[in-house]
C-alpha cells in the first residue's frame, strides 16, 4: 500500500487520465480523491458521476447537459457534468457500465475537450482531467465487445489498481484499530481494544467485500462490545474458522447460516488433514455461497447482500458474470447503499 501512495503522488502531479481497477469495496474512491487532493487541480471542483446508477435514457443528459426543450421535460438549459467539473477533476465511477452508444461521446470528450448539449449545436471547450474506475476486468471486456478498445486506451493511460484486502492481510489489524476508533466516537462508546481472538477472526476472513465489509462488521462489532470492553469475536456476526459452503444446489427452505459452531460439520472441527480432492476453489465457493443466498432470501438481492456483508451493486455484478438472470427483487435502490450520483464541489 505504501507503493500505491508513492504511486498516487506521481500521478497527482500530472494532468494525465488515470484508470483505477479493483475489486467492490476496495477504496477505489478514496484513491481517486486523493489524487484530486494532491494535484494542481485541488482548488477547482471534484465532479463525482456514477454511471451504473444513471438510467441509461439521461446518461447522455447527464454528462454533456442539454438545452432548453431538447426532450420532453426539458423546461430548463442544464450544464452536464464535464462543463460542472471545469477547471477541476471528474471521476467517472464505474465507466464499465457506460452503454456503448455513449461510450463513442466520451471518447471525443476525452480526446477533444469538448462537447455538445443535448438539443444543442454548439461546441463547449471543457477543460478537465479524468479519472475512471472499474470494478471489471476491462481488458476481457473489449475482448467481449463489450467496451470500447479505442475508448480503453485512452482511458488508460496510467493505470492503478487497487488490491483486495485478502491479497494484504497484514493491512487488517491496522485497518480495524482506525475503524474501531472513529467508529466508537461516531456511536459514543468506549471500547478498549480488540481482542487477540477477534484480530485472528479478522485476518483469516477472506472478506469478499474488501475494506467496506471490514468497516462494517468493526461498526457492527462496536455496537455490540459492552461499554469499557473489548471487541471479541463474538461481536463479528461470523466465525472465518466454521465457514462452509455447502456443494449441493441451495434449497429455498434451508436458510444460510454462517459462524454457527451447532451446524457446523465435523469435518471443520477435525485437525484431520484435508485431501487435495476436497478441496473447492475460492471462485467456486464464492458463487456458492452468493446463489444459495439470493435462494435462500427468496430472490431479494439486497436481503442477500446484507446477509453476504456486500453491496447491492457487488451482488447484482456477481450474479451478471454469473448469468443469472437479474430478476427478484430488492427492498432498497443502489442510492440507498451509497452508489447515488452526488457531485462534490471543492
Amino acid at each position: 500500500m505504501q507503493g500505491l501512495r508513492d504511486l498516487i503522488r506521481k500521478v497527482a502531479r500530472t494532468q494525465a487520465t488515470v484508470l483505477v481497477q479493483g475489486e467492490s469495496g476496495t477504496g477505489k474512491e478514496l484513491v481517486s480523491r486523493a489524487i484530486y487532493r494532491e494535484s494542481s487541480r485541488s482548488n477547482g471542483p471534484f465532479i463525482k458521476v456514477n454511471c451504473a446508477a444513471i438510467p441509461e435514457n439521461l446518461i447522455k443528459s447527464k454528462f454533456f447537459g442539454h438545452e432548453k426543450g431538447a426532450f420532453t421535460g426539458a423546461l430548463t438549459k442544464r450544464e452536464g457534468r464535464f462543463e460542472l467539473a471545469h477547471g477541476g477533476t471528474i471521476l467517472l465511477d464505474e465507466i464499465s457500465e457506460v452503454a456503448p452508444h455513449v461510450q463513442a461521446k466520451l471518447l471525443r470528450v476525452l480526446q477533444e475537450r469538448e462537447l455538445e448539449r443535448v438539443g444543442g449545436n454548439r461546441l463547449i471547450k471543457v477543460d478537465v482531467r479524468v479519472i475512471a474506475t472499474t470494478n471489471r476486468n476491462l481488458e476481457e471486456s473489449v475482448a467481449r465487445k463489450e467496451f470500447r478498445q479505442d475508448l480503453y486506451f485512452r482511458l488508460n493511460v496510467v493505470p492503478i489498481a487497487v488490491p483486495p484486502l485478502r491479497e494484504r492481510r497484514e493491512d487488517i489489524a491496522f485497518l480495524a484499530e482506525q475503524f474501531m476508533q472513529r467508529l466508537a466516537r461516531k456511536h459514543g462508546v468506549r471500547v478498549n481494544g480488540i481482542s487477540a481472538s477477534c484480530q485472528a477472526a479478522l485476518v483469516s476472513h477472506d472478506w469478499p467485500g474488501n475494506v467496506r465489509e471490514l468497516q462494517n462488521v468493526i461498526e457492527r462489532a462496536v455496537i455490540l462490545c459492552p461499554d469499557g470492553g473489548e471487541l471479541s469475536e463474538s461481536h463479528l456476526g461470523f466465525q472465518p474458522s466454521q465457514l462452509t459452503v455447502p456443494v449441493a444446489s441451495p434449497s429455498p427452505s434451508r436458510p444460510v447460516v454462517f459462524g454457527s459452531a451447532a451446524d457446523a460439520p465435523a469435518a471443520a472441527s477435525s485437525s484431520a488433514p484435508i485431501g487435495l480432492a476436497a478441496i473447492v476453489p475460492l471462485d467456486q465457493m464464492e458463487k456458492q455461497a452468493i446463489l444459495q443466498a439470493v435462494d435462500a432470501c427468496g430472490g431479494n438481492r439486497t436481503q442477500a447482500a446484507r446477509l453476504l456483508g456486500i453491496s447491492v451493486r457487488t451482488m447484482r455484478n456477481k450474479l451478471r458474470e454469473y448469468g443469472v438472470a437479474p430478476g427478484g427483487s430488492d427492498s432498497g435502490s443502489d442510492e440507498a447503499e451509497g452508489t447515488g450520483d452526488d457531485s462534490v464541489p471543492a
